[in-house]
């Protein structure tokens, strides 16, 4: 079964880089830079604001200054008003000052939640574009990025957001491009998905001041398997991509995540769905703007990469377990996919 969809898969890698290959990887890289001149962090929240999101990013932060010894950092709270806002678990973060446009931080971050829509009106509108009119690079984490789009601060610039409201947002705001990575920083402007996701952010903009070392300090601190970095993809359901009412497209994906061992061909996979092959490539096309070869591939990769990081795992193994008829083509479609080959993961992962 295997040989089956080889040639589609070659053809695949030869015709299209993966959407988090190399070129963004490295231009997150380059904004990233940028980033590590920040200093001072103020942190915009908004009521019914996420207290993971917002605590994930103010403790790496609190944490650099620890483990590096200085005062490297520092951070302010604001509101409009100047008064706490009540995050969504009821509590507030004291102390909160209202916003000064004479008087900005380095970088404006928006802290988002539940109710996003209810509390973004012409007044947050109004502020935000005033930082940006000032010059002041912005951000946004979990929903925060909302707030950007609303005033129409995030037209052109990749962006990332938590996969539940993903398909929602893209209809709304077509000028925004979109990303599946956990963060995006670029140029002027930072977002980042929900829950522990901005932690992976400030441990970035950390590594591109301080290095790699002191970042890695931080996180041996909070305890963590390993940092993920700009490349990493939030996990979207594809039912989050393309809405349930594709359930055959749903269905075929969800085939593929169940046969990656043995991959399925292309025939098998239309024959399972009651589809024909021609349609079944057709709503890929459509819904993930990907042939179904590439997604599955994507898929099988994806897996890969898991095994290399989290086991010991042989190589070979590897190669078989995801389904790959040699360890020259899995190397092949490895490196074409993430950057590098899969020796060198597990050899970064190690370190």
């Amino acid at each position: 079964m295997i040989a089956d969809i080889s040639t589609d898969i070659d053809a695949d890698i030869a015709e299209a880089a993966p959407q988090a290959g190399p070129a963004s990887s490295q231009a997150t890289s380059q904004a990233s830079s940028q980033a590590s001149t920040f200093k001072h962090f103020g942190f915009l929240t908004l009521p019914h604001f996420s207290m993971i999101a917002f605590s994930s990013a103010v403790e790496v932060l609190r944490m650099a200054n620890y483990v590096g010894n200085g005062e490297h950092y520092c951070w302010s709270i604001y509101s409009l008003d100047g008064q706490p806002a009540r995050a969504s678990n009821g509590i507030t973060v004291r102390p909160t000052q209202a916003l000064d446009p004479d008087n900005l931080p380095d970088v404006m971050i928006v802290c988002g939640g539940i109710r996003i829509r209810d509390v973004v009106d012409d007044g947050v509108r109004a502020a935000l574009e005033r930082i940006a009119q000032s010059g002041k690079p912005l951000g946004g984490i979990c929903t925060g990025a909302y707030a950007l789009m609303s005033s129409g601060l995030l037209d052109g610039y990749r962006c990332a957001v938590h996969w539940e409201s993903l398909s929602a947002l893209h209809e709304e705001f077509p000028r925004v491009r979109f990303a599946d990575e956990l963060f995006v920083v670029d140029r002027d402007r930072l977002t980042c998905t929900g829950g522990t996701a901005p932690l992976d952010l400030m441990l970035d903009i950390v590594s591109a001041r301080f290095g790699q070392a002191l970042a890695a300090k931080v996180s041996e601190q909070f305890i963590l398997e390993r940092i993920r970095s700009a490349s990493d993809l939030q996990p979207i359901p594809v039912d989050a991509r393309v809405g349930f009412s594709r359930a055959e497209l749903v269905e075929v994906v969800r085939l593929m995540e169940a046969n990656l061992r043995e991959p399925l061909s292309l025939e098998e996979l239309a024959r399972l769905v009651r589809l024909s092959q021609r349609h079944l490539q057709r709503m890929f096309k459509a819904y993930l703007n990907i042939s179904p070869a590439h997604y599955y591939l994507t898929l099988r990769l994806k897996r890969a990469r898991e095994l290399l990081r989290t086991t010991d795992m042989s190589v070979a193994h590897i190669t078989s377990n995801c389904g790959f008829n040699s360890p020259c083509h899995f190397s092949k479609a490895y490196r074409v996919q993430f950057g590098h080959a899969p020796s060198f993961e597990r050899r970064a992962g190690r370190g």
